[in-house]
Formats: C-alpha cells, sequence, structure tokens
C-alpha cells in the first residue's frame, strides 16, 4: 500500500472515498463540518435522523454527496470528544480501514489524522495511522493450497493535515509509522509459521537474508562453537531435538565508533513441547509462537535499518527446539552456564531462562549501554497482566522508564514489576548455585529475579511478552509486538526524540 501526506479541503480532494469524523451527540468534526456546509446540511439532517449517533467506530457510508469532488464519504464515529484519547484515535482509524478494504474504490483521504489527540502531536498521529493501517491490512494465507480471494482493495492512503505546519512532522512519523509496521509484518510472518517450517536453522537464514540486504555483520554459532564457549545451560534445551540449536548475532552499527551498543536479546524456542517435562496437550500448537521474543529482534533490526538509525544496536537471538527424547535433559539435572553458574533444572518447560541466561552473559562481550531481551516466558505473566501490557522488570529504574515511555507513546505498553531481592529465595538450591524454577507464587517475578543473575554486569531490562505476542481464539496470530515500543525507544536513543515525543502538558 502507497501512503502519503496532503494538506486540502475534504469537498476538493478527488478520491474513491473521503474519509471523516462524527463525534458522540452528532457533533461534526471540522472536516465534516465542511462538508456539511457545502452539501446544504445533508449531514446534519442524515444525523437528525438517527442515521448515525457517533458512537466510536461506527461508519456510515454516502454516496453522490452535493458539492463534493469524491465519489464517497465515509463517516466515522469518535466518541465524546473530551475523552478522544489515543485509543480512540486508533479504534476510528481501524474502523474506516476495515470498511474502506471491502469497497470497491483503490484510494481514499483520510482526514481523521487532523483531529486533536492531547498530549500527540502530527507526527503521533501519522505515525499511528500508518500503523494501524497495516494492522488492519494484514494477512497470513501463503501456506493454504488455494488462498482466499484478497478482500483488501485499497492501495493507496492519503492522510490529511490542514495546518501546513503540521505536514513536515506528518512525514516524518509517516517514515517511522512505516519502518515499524514493515518490522512488525516481518515478526508477525514469523510467528504464523508452523514449528516445522521455522527452524532455529531458519532464523538463521532470516537474520543473514537480513544482514545482505541492509549491509548488515552477522555470526552464527552452531553447537559445538557454542560448546567450546561453555553455553552448557542453552544446549541442555535443545539436546532432545534433531534440530541444531543456534546463537545469532546482527550487528546494525551506525552510530559512533566507540559509542556502546544497545544489544537486544531474544527468546528463540522455535517449538517447546515443554520437553520431559511436557506439556498438556490442548492449545499446544500455539508454542509455535515461544519464539516471538527472537521473532521482534529480528523485526526491531529490520526498522532500525529502514530507518538508518544513527545507533550502535547488536541484535542476540538464543535459538533451539524444546522436545523430549532419550537425550533430552531430566528434571533434576545439573548444568554449568557460560557464567559458571551451576543451574539445578527442576522442570524442563523452564526453557526459556535456560536459553537467556548464556544469551545474556554473551551480551557482556559487547560491553553494552544497555540490554533489553524479550522473551514469551511465563504464563504466570498473562496471570498477571492479562493480554494488555507486556510484563516489564529492570536492574535500573530510569533506564525502566524509557522503555515504558516508549510503550506509552507507542500503544505498545509495558507495566513494571517488582524485581526485590526477597522472590530470590525460592531459586535457592540444595545441589547447585540456582534452582531454575521456584513456586508457583509470583513466577512472573521469580523467572526474572533467574535472568537478573546473569546481567549484574550491565543495565538490563526484561519484557516478558507471553500475553501479549499472539492471541488465540478465532483472531489467533501473532501481534508484532513489542516491535512498535522496542523502535521507539531505539529512535529516542538515536537522539531522534524530536519527532516522537508527545506535546508536554
Amino acid at each position: 500500500m502507497k501512503f502519503s501526506i496532503k494538506s486540502g479541503n475534504p469537498e476538493k480532494l478527488r478520491s474513491a472515498c473521503v474519509v471523516v469524523g462524527v463525534y458522540a451527540n452528532s457533533k461534526l468534526s471540522d472536516a465534516a463540518a465542511r462538508i456539511d456546509d457545502v452539501s446544504k446540511k445533508f449531514l446534519t439532517k442524515l444525523l437528525h435522523q438517527g442515521d448515525m449517533d457517533g458512537k466510536l467506530g461506527t461508519t456510515l457510508l454516502l454516496h453522490g454527496v452535493a458539492g463534493i469532488e469524491s465519489s464517497r464519504v465515509l463517516l466515522v464515529g469518535l466518541g465524546n470528544e473530551k475523552s478522544f484519547t489515543e485509543s480512540a484515535f486508533r479504534t476510528a482509524i481501524s474502523a474506516a480501514i476495515k470498511l474502506l478494504n471491502s469497497l470497491g474504490g483503490e484510494d481514499a483521504a483520510i482526514f481523521l489524522t487532523d483531529l486533536k489527540v492531547r498530549k500527540h502531536d502530527a507526527a503521533w498521529r501519522a505515525r499511528q495511522a500508518t500503523l494501524v493501517t497495516h494492522e488492519a491490512c494484514y494477512r497470513f494465507d501463503s501456506l493454504k493450497s488455494k488462498p482466499s480471494p484478497a478482500k483488501q482493495s485499497l492501495k493507496k492512503v492519503d492522510f490529511i493535515f490542514s495546518r501546513s505546519n503540521d505536514v513536515k512532522l506528518a512525514n516524518h512519523g509517516l517514515a517511522q509509522g512505516e519502518a515499524m509496521a514493515i518490522g512488525s509484518n516481518f515478526t508477525k510472518d514469523l510467528g504464523n509459521l508452523p514449528g516445522n517450517m521455522c527452524t532455529p536453522s531458519y532464523l538463521a537464514e532470516q537474520a543473514m537474508a537480513l544482514a545482505k540486504e541492509f549491509k548488515l555483520d552477522v555470526q552464527v554459532l552452531d553447537r559445538d562453537e557454542m560448546a567450546a564457549l561453555g553455553m552448557n545451560t542453552l544446549l541442555s534445551v535443545a539436546r532432545g531435538s534433531h534440530e541444531p540449536p543456534k546463537l545469532i548475532v546482527l550487528h546494525h552499527m551506525l552510530g559512533k565508533k566507540n559509542e556502546k551498543p544497545v544489544v537486544l536479546v531474544g527468546k528463540g524456542i522455535t517449538f517447546d513441547t515443554g520437553g520431559i517435562s511436557l506439556k498438556p496437550g490442548p492449545e499446544m500448537d500455539e508454542m509455535k509462537y515461544d519464539m516471538c521474543g527472537a521473532g521482534s529482534v529480528l523485526g526491531t533490526m529490520k526498522a532500525a535499518a529502514l530507518l538508518k538509525l544513527p545507533i550502535n544496536l547488536i541484535g542476540i537471538i538464543a535459538a533451539a527446539e524444546n522436545m523430549p527424547g532419550s537425550k533430552a535433559t531430566k528434571p533434576g539435572d545439573i548444568v554449568t552456564s557460560l557464567a559458571g553458574l551451576t543451574i539445578e533444572i527442576l522442570n524442563t518447560d523452564a526453557e526459556g531462562r535456560l536459553v537467556l541466561c548464556d544469551a545474556l552473559t554473551y551480551a557482556e562481550r559487547f560491553d553494552p549501554a544497555c540490554v533489553v531481551d524479550i522473551a514469551t516466558l511465563t504464563g504466570a505473566c498473562v496471570i498477571a497482566l492479562g493480554h494488555v501490557a507486556s510484563g516489564l522488570y529492570s536492574n535500573d529504574d530510569a533506564f525502566a522508564a524509557e522503555l515504558l515511555d516508549a510503550g506509552q507513546i507507542s500503544g505498545d505498553r509495558a507495566w513494571q514489576m517488582p524485581l526485590w531481592v526477597e522472590y530470590h529465595e525460592g531459586l535457592k538450591s540444595n545441589f547447585a548455585d540456582l534452582a531454575n524454577i521456584a513456586g508457583r507464587a509470583g513466577g512472573s517475578i521469580t523467572a526474572a529475579r533467574f535472568l537478573s543473575s546473569f546481567t549484574e554486569k550491565y543495565t538490563w531490562a526484561h519484557l516478558d511478552i507471553a500475553g501479549t505476542a499472539w492471541k488465540s481464539g478465532k483472531e489467533k496470530g501473532a501481534t508484532g509486538r513489542p516491535v512498535p515500543l522496542l523502535t521507539h525507544f531505539l529512535i529516542a536513543r538515536a537522539g531522534m526524540e524530536k519527532n516522537i515525543s508527545r506535546k508536554r502538558s
């Protein structure tokens, strides 16, 4: 789909459809009011007849409106004007795009981007509109023998801004939004692939293809190379599988020569049966999504490369398949991590922290400015936060605030959880330095505490995305989160925050 930023009046623009908003109680937005004026109060008459009440997300399509150059006019409900927040803005854009895609027209002029959203500027509105449009249009049916006919007819979208000084900001936002959306879609595609296709080797191939496309440096460590380093906890997870594990390292080094890098570490369990601690059968198919942390690293690296962010960025992916088998790690086995700490593996289904702890230790060699690991780590995080926010843990509150702010701005929100030393008590073992699980209580926190044992030499944060990386049920599929959060964070770190910051009240 082609996007552009334009300015103009709704009655004069020629397109298949012009999209304007209506607030609750039938109050017209500025663009809708202009159409109402040139059409001799046609919209007012419709609203008085009760054809639309402005409820958020509702739509009304009009044909042949007098005085309008466009073929159609689409009215979109905005809800209460005083509570027209970030969420309402995204809902309105999504409702418009979904309806436009079901029509015959190939283009649309969307005036919803000209609406005021408290604390947010034109760059934010353009960025969010682009992300929402991509989200509404995303499909994954390439593996069907006969894909259903494409419903998408919309090929060109113009986001309209009436104020000339908004256009430059909006163009910045559009470029950033496109990069984030492309990165998110890449992450979704990887997540939606089945485990027999998206293997550790496949992730390595995708990383190498990304490196070739954007001239990044890449290294892929195999089983023998990891064994030589002493990455025994990562290798312990892969023991029961025929699929070879991989440690994938990508380098995007467009920052200053001696500037310390930001490091992203992704959990890449391409399928998780639980190993010997076998998971229940129902919904186990969704364990193909256990590599979404790795997918988000690749998606964020792609977004950063598209934006040519002037930052030093390293992505590390710990990829393995967790399977039962005659050689599989058993509950009670003890392994020595790359950091030298011994770990008693009480539950082989707590494998994400085992691959991550070696990858986090490996990150030390890059002398990082900060490290963020991203993982579908615990079902306990889903119980705590549901499917709305990712869990955030950090050993530095100022660093956590950066990530929280990026999540708030992007709409890809996180919530900071405690990481107090008292939660470490349950990880003590009679036979090793650490156990890989504690009790059921506070399971997401104790998992993060386990990881914190391997991050004492740098500033670190952990994002538990178990509740946000994919959806179940009728809308089952990867979400692409937290690529928007991470990309916003990197844009700010790269010194481009003027184009993503909220207007301060």
